[in-house]
């Protein structure tokens, strides 16, 4: 009886000392954003003075001072959200589907494309980024969007995370008795497959929406008309202004304008995050389980 009493007690010991932590690292976490929206609230002046934990009354007037700038604040939120959407989508699908070929189909040198995907996600992009960037003059597709998107389709972080979630949470009996009910590949895979992936597609599509949201440096070297320009990129040239014409006040303001659209994105589909990382995660148990 006395060691059941110590194991429990220990037990809540461990669970309010892991809340403890979890609260600590979400303090920590949203600590930034507050100081952001705080400064986006402050003069440039006020800024300099050093950091305050209270806004103050210069919200609208960063505001009005940063849509009369010399930025094109709402075509760069308007390219932003075209290129990180398509890229998301893009991304997404297509990753989902060459994670289903690995997954379903067997065929001679399966394990190796499969490590050779793998492999890409070790090159860094500054790597590639002079050889793509010349290709992009050659073909003039300078200061246009598909150099961003299409290459989207080529994710192997996103391929690799489908393909994991397609090992723990799809049985290839689905893929059978779908077979047998006569539907074609594609039809099986878009209307089996996808409403099945639904979970960890919200994961990675959030994912991989953030990243071309932020994308600066891909962008700043193939968008040089300033309508053309994303976020990121507007940011970067506010910041970088003289320092007579510098107004921090305006950088903070447009980082909050920026992030507005993220956090959105992400309350559209936290429901489907939330099951996607519960649902692997006990399937992931089961999978352990039955494997022991």
């Amino acid at each position: 009886m006395d060691e059941r009493k110590s194991s429990g007690i220990g037990i809540h010991a461990r669970r309010v000392l892991a809340y403890i932590v979890l609260i600590f690292i979400s303090i920590l976490c949203l600590f930034w954003f507050y100081v952001l929206f705080v400064n986006a609230t402050r003069s440039h002046a006020q800024i300099q003075l050093g950091f305050s934990a209270l806004p103050s009354g210069e919200f609208m007037n960063n505001w009005v001072h940063l849509m009369h700038s010399s930025q094109p604040v709402w075509n760069g939120l308007f390219n932003s959200v075209i290129v990180a959407a398509f890229s998301a989508i893009l991304t997404t699908y297509f990753s989902c589907m060459t994670a289903y070929a690995i997954h379903v189909y067997n065929f001679k040198l399966k394990n190796v494309m499969f490590t050779f995907i793998l492999m890409i996600m070790m090159i860094p992009t500054q790597v590639t980024a002079l050889g793509f960037y010349r290709l992009m003059m050659d073909w003039n597709l300078m200061d246009s969007f598909i150099p961003l998107i299409i290459p989207a389709i080529a994710a192997p972080v996103v391929f690799f995370y489908m393909k994991q979630y397609m090992d723990s949470s799809l049985p290839l009996e689905i893929v059978e008795a779908s077979r047998i009910d006569g539907a074609g590949e594609f039809k099986t895979f878009n209307m089996m497959i996808l409403p099945i992936m639904k979970p960890a597609i919200a994961v990675q599509a959030i994912f991989a929406f953030v990243q071309s949201w932020n994308n600066y440096f891909i962008p700043s070297l193939l968008l040089t008309e300033n309508k053309k320009k994303t976020l990121p990129i507007l940011i970067a040239q506010l910041r970088s202004a003289d320092f007579l014409k510098k107004d921090m006040g305006q950088v903070y303001m447009m980082i909050a304008f920026s992030i507005f659209p993220v956090i959105v994105v992400y309350l559209l589909l936290s429901k489907h995050i939330v099951q996607g990382v519960a649902l692997g995660s006990v399937k992931g148990l089961k999978a352990c389980k039955y494997n022991s």
